[in-house]
C-alpha cells in the first residue's frame, strides 16, 4: 500500500516538473534580447521608436526632435534627453512581436556615454548596428563594434536613411567590410536611393516590397505593396535607370558578395545587412521579421566559482540566477527611488522569490518587481531568461552584482574603461553640503560619475570618460536634489589603473595619484605623451587601461 500511494504521489510532481520544464524552455527560446549600438544621429533611437510602432506597443511615433508641444520619443525620458534630442542614459522596454518576446536595449550614441552603453552590452545576446548611409562607419560606431567583438555578440546592419541623398550601397559594403574587419552579407537590396528609394528586394527569393506613402515622420506604418523582381519593371514604379542599377548591383552581389550562413552570423564572423529608412518606416517591418529569425534565442553563461574555475550557467537547466548590470534613481518624478535593472540568466523568475545576494552573502527578497518603456513601469508577475527586469533598490544593489537561487558563482565582471576627464564638484550654497554629498554618492553608484580621492591628502574628484557625463551630474543635482554646483575642471586627459607599489612609481610631471571606489590606485596623466613617459620610466609597474 506504502509503494502505491508513493507512485501516486510521485507522478504528478515529475510531471509538474517536466511540464514547467517546457514552459520555461519554450519562453527562453521566444526571447530576442538586443542593444542597438550607432554613432550620434545615425538614427538608433528613431529606429527604437518604430519598432515600437510596428510591435503595436504605441499607436503613434514621435519625432526625437518634435516641434514645440509636439510627441518626442517614448526611450528618451530624461528631461536632458528630451531638450537635447540625444540619448543619454540606456533604456530598457519589453514588447512582444508576432511569436517572440523582444528586449530592447536602446543605448546612448553620444560618444561621452561609452560607458553606460558598454555594460548595457553585457545584458544583451545580439546586436543592431544603426549605420547613416551619408556618413557611413563612422568613430563611435568602431568603438561599440569592438566590444561587441570582444564579448562575441553577433551584429546586424542595418544601413539607414536611404531617403536621403547618400552613398553608394556597394560603397558602404565595402566600408562596413574593411573598417570593421568582418564579412558583410546583403540580406536586402534598396530599390532607389535618396527621394527615389521606393522599396527593397530580397536577395534570396527575389521577393519586391514597394512602399507606399506615410504619415509626416513615419508616425504611422507604411503601406506595401508585393510584387516578384521580374515584375518590377512592368510595375511603373521606377525609372528604367533604377532597374538598370537595380539589376547590376545584384549581379555583382551574386558573383563577388558574400554567402550568409546563420552559423557564421552568431560566430560573428559576417553581419547580415538590410536597407532601410527608420524615418519613413521603409524597410522597417521586414527589418524586424528577418531579426527575429536570425538572432539568438539566450545561451548559456560563463560564471567563475567561489571555489576556483568557472562554469557555464544554462538558462534552462540552471535555477534562476541574474545579475546587476545597471542602476538608474529618480526615473519618474512620482517614484523617487532607485531601480536596479536585472538581466535574467537562468531560470524562470517570480514575484516575491527569495533568492541569495552573492556579495552581500545574505538572503534578500526581490518585491515589487517591473518591466519599463522609458519611465513607465508595469508590474510583473514572472520573467524568463533573456527578460530585462526592474527591482526596486534599497540601497543594497551595486552595478555587477549576482543573485541566484542556489549561489556558489558570480557571472564574470563587467568592464570597466578608464576615465578621460576630471574635475572637482562642490555646492554653490555650503548649507546644502549634506543634499550635495547624498547626490554623489548616488550618481556614483550609478556610474554616472566616478569618486576618485587623492592618496596624500583625501581630497576627492569626480572622473568620467566624457565631457557630458559632467554636464548629466549637474543637471541631475540641480533638478533631482536641489542643488546648484560648480564645476573646475583638472587638466589631466587620460588615467590607467597602476599595478605595483605606488610608493616606488616614478611619476612624470602632470601626473597624479589617486584611489578610485575600489580602493584601487589609478595614475591620471596631462596627456598620453606623459603616459607613455609613465610606462618607460617604470618598467616594473604595469599600467593597466581596461579593469
Amino acid at each position: 500500500m506504502a509503494v502505491v500511494v508513493c507512485c501516486r504521489s510521485d507522478y504528478p510532481l515529475i510531471h509538474m516538473e517536466t511540464t514547467l520544464q517546457h514552459v520555461l524552455a519554450a519562453a527562453t527560446a521566444q526571447r530576442r534580447t538586443f542593444a542597438i549600438i550607432s554613432h550620434p544621429d545615425a538614427g538608433k533611437t528613431t529606429l527604437t521608436e518604430k519598432l515600437l510602432l510596428y510591435s503595436g506597443l504605441i499607436r503613434t511615433a514621435g519625432m526625437v526632435r518634435g516641434r514645440k508641444g509636439g510627441k518626442v520619443t517614448a526611450s528618451d525620458w530624461m528631461g536632458m534627453e528630451q531638450e537635447r534630442g540625444i540619448s543619454i542614459t540606456a533604456s530598457a522596454m519589453q514588447f512582444p512581436y508576432k511569436d517572440a518576446v523582444i528586449n530592447l536595449l536602446d543605448t546612448p550614441g553620444h560618444q561621452d556615454f561609452s560607458e553606460d552603453t558598454y555594460r548595457t552590452l553585457t545584458a544583451a545576446d545580439s546586436a543592431i548596428m544603426v549605420i547613416d548611409a551619408a556618413k557611413g562607419v563612422e568613430a563611435q560606431t568602431r568603438k561599440l563594434f569592438t566590444v561587441c567583438r570582444m564579448r562575441k555578440i553577433p551584429v546586424l546592419t542595418l544601413i539607414n536613411k536611404m531617403d536621403l541623398p547618400g552613398r553608394q550601397p556597394l560603397d558602404l559594403m565595402t566600408e562596413v567590410e574593411q573598417a570593421l574587419d568582418i564579412q558583410a552579407s546583403a540580406v536586402n537590396w534598396p530599390i532607389g536611393s535618396g527621394s527615389d528609394f521606393v522599396g527593397i528586394v530580397n536577395r534570396e527569393d527575389g521577393h519586391v516590397r514597394l512602399f507606399g506613402r506615410t504619415a509626416p515622420g513615419g508616425a504611422s506604418k507604411v503601406t506595401v505593396s508585393e510584387l516578384m523582381l521580374a515584375e518590377l519593371g512592368a510595375s511603373g514604379r521606377v525609372s528604367q535607370d533604377t532597374l538598370m542599377q537595380l539589376e547590376h548591383d545584384l549581379e555583382l552581389l551574386e558573383i563577388a558578395g558574400n554567402q550568409f550562413a546563420r552559423e557564421r552570423f552568431l560566430q560573428g564572423l559576417v553581419t547580415p545587412v538590410f536597407f532601410a529608412s527608420a524615418l519613413t518606416n521603409f524597410g522597417i517591418e521586414s527589418f524586424l521579421d528577418a531579426f527575429v529569425d536570425l538572432a539568438p534565442a539566450p545561451g548559456s553563461r560563463l560564471a567563475d566559482l567561489e571555489t576556483g574555475g568557472e562554469i557555464s550557467v544554462d538558462p534552462i537547466e540552471a535555477p534562476f540566477s541574474a545579475y546587476v548590470f545597471k542602476l538608474q534613481a529618480n526615473m519618474n518624478p512620482k517614484h523617487r527611488d532607485s531601480t536596479a535593472f536585472l538581466r535574467i540568466c537562468s531560470g524562470r523568475f517570480e514575484r516575491d522569490m527569495v533568492v541569495k545576494h552573492h556579495r552581500l552573502d545574505r538572503e534578500i527578497r526581490l518585491s515589487r518587481p517591473h518591466s519599463m518603456v522609458a519611465q513607465e513601469r508595469s508590474r510583473i508577475e514572472e520573467a524568463f531568461p533573456g527578460d530585462i527586469i526592474g527591482i526596486i533598490n534599497p540601497g543594497i544593489f551595486s552595478i555587477g552584482d549576482t543573485i541566484s537561487v542556489s549561489g556558489g558563482f558570480n557571472f564574470k565582471p563587467l568592464p570597466q574603461f578608464q576615465p578621460e576627464i576630471f574635475a572637482r564638484v562642490r555646492p554653490s550654497d555650503v548649507g546644502k553640503r549634506k543634499t550635495f554629498d547624498k547626490g554623489m554618492a548616488q550618481m556614483a553608484q550609478e556610474g554616472t560619475v566616478q569618486i576618485m580621492r587623492s592618496l596624500n591628502d583625501g581630497d576627492q574628484l569626480v572622473a568620467a570618460v566624457g565631457r557630458l557625463q559632467f554636464d548629466v551630474l549637474q543637471y541631475r543635482l540641480r533638478h533631482e536634489y536641489r542643488v546648484e554646483t560648480i564645476l573646475d575642471p583638472l587638466p589631466y586627459t587620460c588615467s590607467a589603473w597602476l599595478e605595483g607599489d605606488p610608493a616606488t612609481f616614478k611619476a612624470p610631471s602632470a601626473s597624479m595619484l589617486v584611489k578610485d571606489q575600489r580602493d584601487r590606485v589609478v595614475v591620471l596623466f596631462g596627456d598620453t605623451l606623459m603616459k607613455t613617459i609613465g610606462r618607460d620610466r617604470n618598467p616594473e609597474h604595469i599600467l593597466r587601461d581596461m579593469g
